[in-house]
């Protein structure tokens, strides 16, 4: 079993949940589902490998170059790279 990534809520209210995800090398969220639309900010550059019951698909992340998705995805994220990932995902309340 892979080491658990951090979350850390930095801002919750009425209209969005913000959340830092900390990720040492080789950790994981474990397996999720989104009940929200969300976008993700990544802090580092690197790759992240997402396991979903499509399959797993390795994806290039470059620092600050956000990415939306819709409610419904359920996956694995995993750092595959040799050091630390961080990135801040902004869920958006209905």
């Amino acid at each position: 079993m892979r080491e658990q990534a951090q979350a850390i809520v930095q801002l919750e209210n009425d209209k969005v949940i913000v959340t830092q995800w900390t990720f040492a090398a080789r950790a994981e969220t474990g397996w999720h589902k989104h009940g929200l639309d969300y976008v993700v900010v990544p802090q580092t550059q690197g790759q992240l490998l997402l396991q979903s019951s499509e399959g797993e698909k390795t994806v290039d992340l470059v620092q600050g170059s956000s990415y939306f998705r819709r409610a419904g995805v359920e996956h694995n994220v995993v750092n595959v790279n040799d050091y630390p990932f961080v990135f801040i995902e902004i869920e958006l309340k209905q």
